[in-house]
């Protein structure tokens, strides 16, 4: 049988609430009668109190340098584990901790990218490329007109059946260019 938050609080010369937090963050666990055990709660206070500090001050401190690294392996797949639980199965407090400064450092890294103008706007990229792709379009269209009264004297042809010709073949070759199917793959 172990001691009561109120006299556990006492014993950590912390507050009750700040016992009853650490309760239902996972940070300690109470025993099934309700109760709290002295050893075993020191124990846990201690380690995830000193792996979340720590998992504090590494990410501040790869937050401060220049250059960002990727992500452990080993991290990724904490998050994944975390993501991945069942509704209703316990997180504990070092594993949401931890999910959560990884995903706070990969959104700076992203803001940074932003700052840095190494982001594009995929709105912006998509009607660029529309505009591009239209105005060659309309280039194409355009150059049996130009060219079918040159090309019709120095072949000795009509320049009319040239240019319908031409028209034509182009005409082709761009509906052929349109059914073109390109796929992106999220990236």
């Amino acid at each position: 049988m172990g001691i009561s938050i109120r006299a556990y609080a006492r014993h950590r010369g912390v507050s009750d609430t700040a016992v009853r937090k650490a309760i239902k963050t996972g940070r300690i666990t109470k025993e099934s009668d309700g109760s709290i055990d002295i050893e075993k709660a020191d124990k846990e206070w201690q380690i995830n109190t000193e792996s979340t500090f720590s998992n504090l001050s590494k990410t501040v401190s790869k937050a401060n340098k220049p250059k960002s690294r990727p992500i452990s392996q080993e991290a990724m797949d904490a998050v994944d584990d975390t993501l991945k639980e069942k509704p209703g199965s316990t997180t504990t407090y070092v594993q949401a901790r931890t999910a959560n400064e990884i995903l706070k450092a990969q959104t700076q890294r992203v803001k940074l990218a932003e700052l840095k103008k190494e982001l594009v706007n995929r709105d912006k990229a998509v009607a660029h490329v529309f505009r591009l792709a239209r105005e060659e379009r309309d280039a194409w269209q355009r150059w049996p007109s130009r060219i079918a009264a040159e090309m019709a004297s120095q072949l000795a042809v009509d320049q009319h059946t040239l240019h319908t010709l031409l028209d034509r073949y182009v005409l082709q070759h761009l509906s052929e260019l349109a059914d073109i199917t390109v796929t992106f793959d999220g990236r």
